[in-house]
């Protein structure tokens, strides 16, 4: 109650102005905040720079983005560029599967033209067209598992003996798809003719 003075007055650097005026500050008395990390300044400087004033500037700078981003993967699918492709088909290993699919004739790729032929077939009020268009439709699913099968295994064994240390997950599935495929409408687009080993 009767203590000094000088231990009830506490030096100006003690206290934190409250005021934002714009005086200027006692270069020795403290911020009141600590100083951030230079990588911290530098992000909320670019936050502040690049950000948009409102909400609709932001949709629209976001829209502008999602296009060009579709326009490179778009041209990406036709030249077969890595570094635009979508995920599921980055990758050395991709390219590889693709590459193997497409250098090879596989009757999986002619199965919605032969499906377009044997429902005409079977459409027809002739009883033994419509014999023939289900045994063709029973012998094409056949051909088609024996020959995926066949595909199958010779691609998982080419994927285990090039790489051997890379995920090779869902590679063979991927392989698959695209042999259903008609060449002409696979994207990416082949790389490689028909013959040509990868």
């Amino acid at each position: 109650m009767f203590g000094s003075r000088s231990k009830e007055e506490k030096s100006p650097t003690d206290k934190v102005p409250l005021d934002l005026s714009k005086q200027p500050r006692d270069p020795e008395a403290p911020k009141g905040r600590p100083t951030p990390k230079r990588s911290e300044a530098q992000t909320q400087r670019r936050r502040a720079s690049s950000a948009p004033a409102d909400r609709k500037e932001a949709m629209k700078r976001q829209r502008e983005a999602r296009r060009t981003d579709l326009a490179k993967q778009r041209e990406a699918l036709a030249s077969g560029d890595e570094r635009y492709l979508p995920a599921r088909d980055k990758g050395p290993v991709r390219r590889f599967v693709r590459d193997f699919v497409d250098s090879r004739f596989c009757i999986a790729e002619f199965f919605l033209p032969l499906a377009v032929v044997i429902l005409v077939l079977s459409m027809v009020r002739v009883g033994s067209l419509q014999n023939i268009a289900l045994l063709l439709w029973l012998g094409v699913i056949v051909l088609i598992i024996v020959d995926s099968v066949g595909l199958a295994i010779r691609l998982k064994k080419q994927l285990n003996e090039r790489f051997p240390n890379e995920p090779r997950r869902g590679a063979v599935a991927y392989g698959l798809m695209r042999t259903l495929q008609m060449r002409r409408l696979r994207l990416p687009k082949p790389q490689v003719k028909r013959g040509e080993r990868p």
